[in-house]
């Protein structure tokens, strides 16, 4: 596999940012990848699962109107967002679920327009409370515009980058000039859709240097989410600690984060109701399981 050196980002216009990222630390999270693939059923079986899901979130947004969502169907999409199946119970209650879909509504309101995907999800997380209880908000609102449309929207996820914290997936793979601890630097790169947006764009070259050409999307969220669980291994799972433990296998990290993990055999779910019973998905959603 070809290594490259580190790479920058040209910034297009001004409302762009610039990324630094390690060509080495790229290098060695693919091969990681492309050796963890192997052992546990191929690239190929991990592509089209991330498609079933891409699929099962277009049917449920698109084939019907918002406001016309599915309790049901939601809480099937909602086993499949590792960081929001924990934390969204109190809105998947009959009572309380029309505040969410009303914010769902608009959040898809205009969805081609790119340009207001900044301000549609700050609406967003607008209508819920600002608070460490609601942060799982704007995961969930990322895991819907990318899944519904994932050629115009990268993954937005938190662990993708997260200013408030300045922690995620660009830091993983920041490249700092002269030895300098990466750790003990502030990244000043905001978080919002042009960063996810150039981000996919650098690592959709960087497989495309390594010889991917197809499914590239499909290719960059593995790579993507390899770079993180990278990171929950070494830390001991010490992150989101809640939704991840000792890995099973070499992607149980990856498929967690991709909420592949979401939904057992047996079409239970990991998303719990308010007495704790666990939500059993349809076949449509079980499917997801099967191919992963």
């Amino acid at each position: 596999m070809t290594r490259i050196p580190a790479v920058q980002a040209t910034r297009h216009d001004g409302a762009l940012p610039q990324l630094e990222l390690s060509g080495p630390k790229l290098a060695m999270a693919f091969e990681r990848l492309a050796n963890g693939l192997e052992e546990c059923g191929g690239i190929e079986r991990h592509v089209e699962a991330l498609k079933a899901k891409s699929l099962l979130f277009s049917r449920t947004f698109l084939d019907a109107e918002a406001h016309e969502l599915d309790l049901h169907s939601f809480k099937s999409l909602c086993a499949l967002i590792s960081t929001v199946r924990r934390r969204v119970t109190p809105y998947v209650e009959p009572q309380r679920f029309g505040v969410l879909r009303a914010a769902i509504t608009g959040l898809l309101d205009g969805r081609r327009d790119t340009t207001t995907t900044d301000s549609r999800m700050a609406a967003f997380r607008g209508a819920f409370p600002e608070d460490r209880e609601h942060r799982w908000v704007h995961d969930l609102a990322a895991e819907i515009l990318h899944n519904i449309d994932p050629e115009r929207y990268p993954m937005m996820l938190r662990w993708v980058w997260d200013t408030q914290t300045n922690t995620g997936v660009i830091r993983e793979i920041w490249h700092a000039e002269n030895g300098v601890d990466v750790d003990q630097i502030e990244i000043r790169v905001p978080s919002n859709y042009a960063t996810y947006l150039l981000l996919r764009e650098e690592l959709s070259q960087f497989l495309a240097d390594n010889g991917v050409f197809r499914d590239v999307i499909w290719y960059v969220d593995l790579l993507t989410a390899q770079i993180y669980a990278d990171y929950v291994g070494e830390q001991g799972g010490v992150y989101l600690r809640a939704d991840f433990s000792r890995p099973e296998d070499p992607l149980m990290h990856l498929r967690r984060l991709l909420g592949l993990d979401g939904i057992g055999a047996n079409g239970q779910t990991r998303l719990k109701s308010t007495d704790g019973s666990a939500f059993v998905v349809e076949e449509s959603a079980a499917r997801i399981q099967q191919q992963d």
